[in-house]
């Protein structure tokens, strides 16, 4: 089965994160889960930005720290703000087994990308089609970006316009959209193991 290192979102590793952990790991996956928060969680948008802005920790450096001691093929797995973690990893460590990006896409070219998509790396992003971050800020085109890029990619959009709907602990939460979402992450995680 497939090691997963997935790495949560801005409102830190919240109950609804952790489910979505334990729901990969009831597939049969080994799934890393760090906080990266030091147990911290965020009520609002707002105050998770004030938090990391403030530089009280090296976010990138915990997410190195927490690959340093895993084996080098892992999916990385990233949630909205995870997936700059997920996707610098997938594309700079070596060794990358996939890589599953929520929510959020950086560009493979272009002032902010990590370079291009590597060779043999297969990846899916998902994220909600009217989501104003994903779909208004220009993210659903770096993952057309790096879906073009890519040997194997695929991009999956869902009906609504909800961030964070995988996160059953917040008011965000789509249960339907979040099973299929769970559904093709394993067929992706059973895929790429092989």
């Amino acid at each position: 089965m497939a090691e997963v290192l997935m790495f949560h979102h801005i409102l830190g590793l919240t109950p609804g994160m952790r489910e979505f952990a334990d729901r990969l790991r009831a597939g049969g996956h080994t799934v890393h889960a760090p906080d990266l928060y030091d147990g911290r969680v965020f009520d609002s948008m707002e105050g998770a930005f004030a938090f990391v802005k403030s530089g009280v920790i090296d976010i990138d450096e915990r997410a190195d720290a927490a690959a340093a001691d895993l084996p080098e093929r892992l999916v990385y797995l990233g949630v909205s703000s995870g997936v700059m973690r997920a996707q610098r990893l997938a594309q700079k460590r070596a060794g990358a087994a996939g890589a599953v990006l929520l929510e959020s896409a950086i560009p493979v070219s272009g002032e902010w990308a990590f370079g291009p998509w590597p060779d043999g790396v297969p990846v899916e992003i998902h994220g909600m089609d009217a989501d104003e971050f994903f779909a208004g800020e220009g993210d659903i085109d770096a993952a057309r970006e790096i879906v073009a890029a890519a040997d194997d990619g695929e991009l999956f959009t869902y009906p609504g316009d909800q961030h964070l709907f995988e996160d059953s602990s917040l008011p965000s939460y789509d249960a339907e959209a979040t099973d299929v979402l769970v559904s093709r992450v394993l067929a992706f995680l059973g895929r790429v193991d092989h």
